[in-house]
């Protein structure tokens, strides 16, 4: 027993790691997962790395959280998945259900402080690293780099949920017509023990709920199932993840007068703020929330509402992505999946984390600083998050004092 438990308790204590350091949104998490488990760890290759995100870009949901439950799945099957989702998820989530009950004393203003904005900026170059190192891998000649460049510059231009599903698709298209090689598919380093009866269930389990939680849930009178069915169509309905879900969390809490625009807008703002996944905003609503249950329970039910879709989707998606990716055409629409998949996660290094995170030079050398260790010197994400904001922190602190 002690041996089946000890990989678990690893699994758990790494990525709690991993949800306590992992600052800059779902973009962001995806390089510091590269660094940890491509660079670090070798748990996968570039090319199953990258795989694995460009399935989870094409199911609706949080694409990081959805990486974490593949990787999870990958090295301890059912309960490893749980196990690295919780480990994940938890710090953001026990820190939103603190954030509700001291919604007055905290205020709505989290994302102005000086370590803030300095794990900023040091996420826009883990962002950086990641772009950087899987066009090297991804994009090794004119014709892929082209197409990552043309879907970074769309994406720039185009800039929705809709138009990365669009270029994905597309550049899926454009590979499977141009980017054919005779050279056998790459090993898969992902282990997936689902079987294919289990995966079968759990994708007509994601389809059932989705169209009960479709049904008028107000005329059953019972508020944990009301709040339980809005956030599942919240997680189940949204593409492209991230910022996306919140206008239908808007439309299930603020609308419904479940809670104000105020108390909306301050969660969202300690959302950004937090590390961990962005989703996790949904357990300041259920805690917030004006029906009952609220407080900590109604954070619990929400969390657990908008995550399941991902859980229902990966398990019953990822075993057949890994026998399709054996194909010769669909290893060659992969190929212009993967390069598309670095174009959008270079726009999304302009825009939101360059335009989010970078507002003088002093910003500029500091992400040109995180850069170095990470790139040249090789220092692990988490300790380069962590000297950032001890640094900024203690800066502001000398400032005052002073």
């Amino acid at each position: 027993m002690l041996d089946r438990r000890a990989p678990l308790t690893q699994l758990f204590l790494l990525f709690l790691r991993l949800g306590l350091t992992s600052f800059g949104g779902p973009i962001a998490h995806l390089g510091y997962f590269r660094n940890e488990f491509v660079e670090r760890r070798r748990w996968l290759s570039d090319q199953t790395y990258a795989d694995l995100v460009a399935l989870c870009q094409f199911l609706p949901g949080p694409a990081s959280s959805q990486v974490v439950i593949g990787i999870g799945l990958s090295r301890a099957g059912l309960q490893g998945a749980l196990v690295a989702s919780l480990g994940f998820t938890l710090p953001s989530l026990l820190a939103m259900i603190a954030f509700g009950y001291g919604l007055v004393a905290l205020g709505d203003d989290l994302g102005r402080a000086g370590w803030i904005d300095a794990l900023k900026v040091v996420a826009a170059a883990v962002v950086a690293q990641a772009v950087w190192a899987m066009a090297r891998n991804l994009c090794p000649d004119r014709r892929r780099g082209t197409m990552a460049l043309a879907a970074a510059a769309l994406m720039v231009l185009w800039h929705t949920a809709t138009a990365q599903v669009v270029l994905i698709v597309v550049a899926g298209l454009i590979g499977w017509r141009w980017c054919r090689t005779d050279a056998p598919a790459a090993q898969s380093t992902l282990s997936i023990r689902v079987g294919q009866r289990t995966a079968i269930g759990m994708l007509i389990g994601f389809f059932v709920l989705l169209a009960l939680t479709l049904l008028p849930t107000d005329r059953v009178g019972v508020p944990w199932i009301e709040l339980l069915a809005g956030m599942y169509r919240s997680g189940a309905l949204v593409f492209g993840g991230g910022h996306v879900v919140l206008p239908l969390l808007e439309a299930e809490t603020v609308r419904t007068g479940w809670v104000s625009q105020d108390a909306f807008l301050a969660g969202y703002g300690a959302a950004q703020a937090l590390p961990g996944p962005l989703f996790t905003f949904a357990a300041f609503l259920g805690t917030v929330q004006s029906p009952t249950p609220n407080g900590w329970l109604g954070g619990l039910i929400a969390t657990a509402g908008i995550f399941l879709p991902s859980f229902l989707l990966v398990f019953g998606v990822l075993p057949f992505w890994l026998r399709l990716r054996g194909n010769p055409a669909a290893r060659a629409a992969l190929a212009g999946i993967n390069a598309a998949v670095v174009g959008l996660l270079l726009a999304a290094l302009y825009d939101p984390v360059f335009v989010g995170s970078i507002k003088d030079g002093r910003d500029v050398a500091l992400g040109l600083a995180a850069f170095a260790l990470l790139e040249l010197w090789k220092v692990p994400a988490w300790i380069v998050v962590i000297g950032a904001g001890a640094s900024a922190g203690a800066g502001a602190a000398l400032l005052a004092l002073a």
